[in-house]
């Protein structure tokens, strides 16, 4: 017997083109029982699509148990994340890409998904110099409303008021979120002469990179919030950034955020 997770990770794996034979040698699973689970009168997704309420849908449940977790994650979603529909159109991939660089964060993001929606699968899809951390579920286009077709930044991104009041209730993990997926801490350094002595001098500043002007709008708000101070740094016609270089600002981010890992 095969619990709910392990077969949704494994028709997922045939769902996303990998042959019954391949996902049989990385599972351990037969390809008999892959092919039953495929053919089945009723197709799994669906079998299993009541046996993980939307907390959404659900009208005694309102948002995720976990708002925090959720926070971070709708960070990670917005920077590096999308939302597919499953081949058979009854449920959705969260895909979320994390740098190969970054195991920490692939664990991070990984631990948000199963705090915000516990008995959904995730599992990690390695690609060039990344992984997907994916996990399917028949309600994430409800926890993500921001999904839609085409780029982020091509449509409006705007937050609904339930997920307003995460976010001010959960600031530093939503900015976490965000950098974790788009932005970066990084250490400069200059040099004066003092004294007739030549010293070198560094600083660290955090950096924010996006091209949705509602996306940067949302990470910046949060920064008001929490007290750091920022500003625009040399905008492209693409993509823009949000430095932040004061040293309290610093340390406050230092103190939530850190380097990535």
């Amino acid at each position: 017997m095969y619990d709910i997770p392990t077969r949704r990770h494994a028709l997922s794996l045939v769902a996303d083109g990998h042959s019954l034979n391949s996902v049989s040698k990385q599972t351990g699973i037969s390809r008999a029982a892959l092919r039953a689970w495929q053919t089945r009168i009723e197709p799994l997704p669906r079998l299993l699509g009541n046996a993980n309420p939307c907390p959404r849908c659900h009208p005694d449940l309102g948002v995720p148990d976990d708002t925090a977790a959720y926070a971070y994650l709708l960070g990670l979603y917005l920077g590096d994340g999308c939302i597919s529909v499953h081949p058979r159109g009854v449920g959705h991939y969260l895909r979320i890409a994390c740098a190969d660089a970054w195991p920490g964060l692939i664990d991070a993001c990984r631990d948000a998904i199963r705090a915000v929606r516990p008995q959904s699968g995730v599992y990690n899809l390695q690609r060039q110099g990344c992984v997907s951390v994916t996990s399917y579920d028949r309600h994430w286009p409800c926890l993500f409303p921001q999904h839609g077709p085409g780029k982020k930044h091509d449509r409006p991104i705007a937050l609904e008021p339930w997920q307003r009041d995460i976010v001010e209730a959960h600031p530093w993990e939503f900015i976490r979120g965000l950098i974790h997926s788009d932005g970066s801490r990084i250490t400069n350094w200059t040099e004066k002469v003092i004294g007739g002595e030549r010293k070198r001098y560094e600083y660290v500043r955090y950096f924010f990179t996006n091209t949705s002007t509602d996306i940067l709008g949302l990470f910046t708000a949060a920064l008001d919030r929490v007290g750091v101070e920022w500003r625009a740094a040399n905008q492209s016609r693409r993509a823009q950034n949000i430095s932040v270089a004061k040293r309290h600002s610093v340390e406050l981010m230092d103190q939530h955020i850190g380097p990535k890992y």
